[in-house]
């Protein structure tokens, strides 16, 4: 018999809580495909720039996205792929016929 601990399930609670939002779900899905910079974000999402940076801080501040300054601007990526296969497989199941 396997012993469970709860702190498998405490991070992934935390890491499912940080991508609750929809505007996060779309920026990782944006972040997928390779670094995007905030104003790449809001013209390709159509939100406003504050909301955009919010929800950024929000990604990082789980771990999820980290920036890397380009001159004057910051290009966010992803940590980590397994993020975006998380929510590429959401984003799918919630497509399926129910």
């Amino acid at each position: 018999m396997t012993l469970v601990t709860t702190d498998g399930y405490e991070a992934a609670g935390e890491l499912l809580r940080a991508l609750a939002a929809p505007l996060r779900i779309g920026i990782v899905t944006e972040l997928a495909t390779g670094p995007r910079c905030v104003h790449e974000l809001v013209e390709t999402l159509g939100a406003p720039q504050p909301l955009v940076s919010q929800h950024l801080r929000v990604l990082r501040g789980a771990g999820i996205v980290r920036g890397l300054r380009r001159g004057r601007e910051i290009a966010y990526s992803l940590t980590d792929e397994h993020v975006a296969h998380i929510v590429a497989d959401a984003v799918s199941h919630s497509r399926e016929a129910r």
